[in-house]
C-alpha cells in the first residue's frame, strides 16, 4: 500500500527518487520522504539528510528544492498510513537513535508492540507511532555487533529480519557505508535492477522503467546489496545466489498497468491485497477490534439505535450488503439510502442515529451534502472512504480507510471490495459493542474475513475460461437479468451495474422471489439470466426460481459454490467460487460478476477503463 524507491550511482539521487515516487504515488499519498547521503569531510562516512512531508509527493519536491543536494545515493517512500496517523513524524524514512541508519518499509510487523517494548527497555527512543521504526532500531543494534565485518550493513539487516514476524519490503542506508543500499523482501514486492548510471530498487517496476528493462523480482527470504558498481544477491544465511532476471518489454503505459491490458483487470487482480491491507492491524491480541481512526467511543456506539448507510452507485450496493450484516450481527435497524435522495425526504434522525457515509473518492457531492444535513440534525457520522484527508474523512466523526490505493478505471472494483470489507468491520464492531457477538465470535469472523483474500485469488486463477464462455452467451443480447436471494440479491445489484456501465448492455437486478411479479415477462429463448446461487439458507428457493426461467428458454449463468454439480442441471454456464460463510459471500461472489462484465465489454468492443458519459468522481449534484 506504499511505495519504495532507492538509488545509488553517479547521477542525482534526488531526481531519481522524486521521479520514482511520483510514479508510485498511486500506492499511497498521505506522506512522503527521502534519506539522502551527503558527503561529510570530517568523517570517513557521510551524513543522512532526511526530508519528509505530509500530503503528496509535490509537497516533498518543494521541500527538497531548498536543499540543493548533490547526493548520489538515497532511499525514498510514499506512504498510506497503517500504524500511526498521517504526519511528518510518522512519514518514512525512519531512523535509528543516532540518525546514522535510515529505513523505508512496506508491509506490516505483526509483533511490533513486543519488539518496541523490548527495544525501549534497552534504551532505544522512538520518535514515531509506526511499526517500521522497530526495524531501524533492530538494525542499529545488529550493526554494532557486525561493525567489523566487510558487509556489516547486510549482516545487520539479515539479523534484524530474524526477529520480525510479518511482511516486509525493506531498503536501508547507513552513514557508515556510503553508496550502499541493503534490501530485503518477505511477502511484500521488491524489484531491483542496474542501469548505466547505477543500481535501483523499487516496490514496483514502474519506478524503474526509465532506468532499466532487466530487473530481478526478489523472492521471499532473498536479500540484495546495491552499490554503484552493481548488485549482489544473498539468501537468509548470507550465501550468494543467482536470481532470475526478467526483461520488461512493456511501454510506460503498460508499466503503469502492471503488464495487464487495462486498468480494470489490474485492479480486479489487486483485490486480494486490498482485503489484506484493509484488515492490517485491525484485530488486537485480546481479540478486540482495533480501529484507531474510530473517532467514537464504545459508549457513544452503544447508544446507537438506528443506522443509515448513505451512498451512491457502487457504494450504495456496498451499503445493501452492510444492511444484512449490521442487522444480523448488531441487531440494529439499518436503512440504505441513495445520498441524492436522503436530505430531501426529511429522514428520522436523532442523537442516537449513526449515519455511515460511503464514498470511494471521499468527495461525492451528494454524499457530502447528506453528511452535513445529518450532522445539523444531531447524528453521529462515520465515513468509509479510500482517500486520506478527503472531505468525507474530514467531516465525519470517525472513518475507516479502505486501503484500495488509487483506482484508475472508472468502474469501481477494488474500491467496492474495500468498502465491503470496511463495512463488515464496522458491523463486527457494532455487534461486539452491543454484546451480540462474543470476542471469540469476532475473532473467528475476522479470520474468515481475512481468508477471503485467498478465495478471491482462487477465482482469479481458475475461472477465466468459465467467465469467457459465459460472456459469449451475453455479448449479443440486448438486455440481461441478475437475480439472487438474501445476500445474493444485494450482490446482483452490483453485477447489473457493472455490466451496464462498461458494456452498455441493459441490465436489471431483482430479488429472485420477485420473478413472478413482473420480470419473468421479459424472458424469451436465449435471454441471459445471471444468478448468484451460492450455498445459503435460500439456495433451494433460488434454484426453484431459476427453473421457472429455464422453462421459458432463458440462458442461465450461475455463480455457484465450488463442488456444486446439481446447479448444472438448471444452469447453462457455471462460474464457481470457494465455499464461504453466507455473510461473507458478497466478497467472493462479486469477483466473477466483475470479470464477466469486463469480458462482455471487450467482446462488444467497449473501452473498459473509460466508459462513455461517466466520470470517476461525481463532484456536482
Amino acid at each position: 500500500m506504499c511505495g519504495i524507491v532507492g538509488y545509488t550511482g553517479s547521477g542525482s539521487a534526488t531526481n531519481v527518487l522524486v521521479s520514482g515516487l511520483k510514479r508510485l504515488e498511486y500506492r499511497g499519498y498521505d506522506s512522503a520522504g527521502v534519506a539522502l547521503e551527503l558527503a561529510d569531510g570530517s568523517t570517513p562516512g557521510c551524513v543522512l539528510d532526511v526530508v519528509r512531508s505530509t500530503g503528496k509527493v509535490a509537497g516533498l519536491e518543494e521541500e527538497l528544492e531548498a536543499h540543493h543536494s548533490n547526493a548520489t545515493c538515497g532511499i525514498g517512500h510514499t506512504r498510506w498510513a497503517t500504524h500511526g496517523r498521517p504526519s511528518v513524524k510518522n512519514a518514512h524514512p525512519h531512523t535509528s537513535c543516532d540518525g546514522r541508519i535510515a529505513v523505508v518499509h512496506n508491509g506490516i510487523i505483526e509483533n511490533f508492540a513486543e519488539l518496541r517494548d523490548e527495544l525501549k527497555s534497552r534504551g532505544h527512543q522512538f520518535k514515531s507511532e509506526t511499526d517500521t521504526e522497530v526495524f531501524a532500531h533492530l538494525i542499529e543494534e545488529a550493526y554494532d555487533r557486525h561493525r567489523a565485518e566487510p558487509d556489516a550493513l547486510m549482516a545487520a539487516v539479515r539479523e534484524a529480519c530474524t526477529f520480525v514476524v510479518g511482511a516486509y519490503g525493506l531498503a536501508v542506508v547507513c552513514a557508515d557505508e556510503p553508496g550502499t543500499i541493503a534490501v530485503a523482501r518477505k511477502d511484500s514486492p521488491i524489484v531491483v535492477g542496474c542501469g548505466p548510471d547505477g543500481s535501483y530498487v523499487a516496490s514496483d517496476v514502474i519506478a524503474l522503467i526509465d532506468a532499466t528493462r532487466d530487473v530481478v523480482v526478489l523472492e521471499d527470504g532473498q536479500f540484495a546489496c546495491l552499490t554503484p558498481q552493481g548488485i549482489e544477491y544473498t539468501d537468509e544465511q548470507g550465501r550468494s545466489i543467482r536470481p532470475q532476471v526478467t526483461h520488461i518489454d512493456w511501454d510506460i503505459d503498460m508499466a503503469e498497468k502492471g503488464g495487464y491490458p487495462d486498468f480494470m483487470l489490474k485492479e480486479i487482480f489487486e483485490q486480494p491485497r486490498v482485503v489484506r491491507d484493509t484488515l492490517v492491524g485491525r484485530l488486537a491480541p485480546t481479540g478486540e477490534l482495533d480501529i484507531d481512526e474510530l473517532g467514537l467511543t464504545y459508549e457513544q456506539l452503544d447508544v446507537i439505535d438506528r443506522v443509515y448507510v448513505i451512498a451512491c452507485g457502487t457504494s450504495y450496493h456496498a451499503g445493501l450488503i452492510a444492511k444484512n450484516l449490521i442487522e444480523g450481527w448488531a441487531r440494529i435497524p439499518c436503512e440504505v439510502e441513495a445520498a441524492s435522495e436522503f436530505r430531501y425526504r426529511n429522514p428520522i434522525i436523532t442523537p442516537s442515529t449513526l449515519v455511515v457515509a460511503v464514498s470511494q473518492s471521499g468527495e461525492t457531492a451528494d454524499t457530502l451534502a447528506a453528511i452535513r444535513d445529518a450532522r445539523i440534525k444531531g447524528a453521529k457520522v462515520f465515513g468509509i472512504t479510500n482517500v486520506v484527508g478527503s472531505p468525507v474523512a474530514r467531516e465525519s466523526d470517525g472513518v475507516i480507510y479502505t486501503k484500495a490505493n488509487k483506482e484508475i478505471a472508472v468502474a469501481s472494483t477494488k474500491s467496492f471490495i474495500g468498502q465491503v470489507v470496511s463495512l463488515t468491520l464496522l458491523a463486527l464492531l457494532l455487534g461486539q459493542v452491543k454484546g451480540k457477538l462474543t470476542t471469540a465470535q469476532v475473532r473467528m469472523l475476522f479470520h474468515e474475513l481475512g481468508d477471503t483474500a485467498e478465495q478471491i485469488q482462487w477465482v482469479l486463477d481458475t475461472q477465466k475460461e468459465a467467465v469467457h464462455e459465459a460472456a459469449l452467451a451475453c455479448k449479443d443480447a440486448r438486455s440481461a437479468l441478475f437475480v439472487g436471494r438474501g445476500m445474493g440479491a444485494a450482490i446482483s445489484n452490483e453485477g447489473a451495474l457493472k455490466l451496464k456501465e462498461i458494456s452498455y448492455l441493459h441490465a436489471e437486478a431483482y430479488a429472485a422471489g420477485e420473478m413472478k411479479h413482473g420480470p419473468i415477462a421479459l424472458i424469451d429463448p436465449g435471454f441471459p439470466v445471471i444468478a448468484v446461487a451460492t450455498k445459503s439458507p435460500t439456495y433451494d428457493k433460488t434454484v426453484s426460481n431459476l427453473k421457472e426461467c429455464e422453462a421459458r428458454g432463458a440462458r442461465i449463468i450461475a455463480v455457484a459454490t465450488e463442488g456444486d454439480e446439481d446447479i448444472r442441471k438448471v444452469a447453462d454456464h457455471v462460474i464457481y467460487v470457494p465455499a464461504v460463510r453466507d455473510a461473507l459471500s458478497a466478497i467472493t461472489a462479486t469477483v466473477p460478476l466483475q470479470l464477466l462484465a469486463r469480458e462482455v465489454a471487450i467482446l462488444r468492443g467497449c473501452d473498459v477503463d473509460q466508459p462513455r458519459n461517466l466520470a470517476k468522481s461525481v463532484t456536482v449534484e
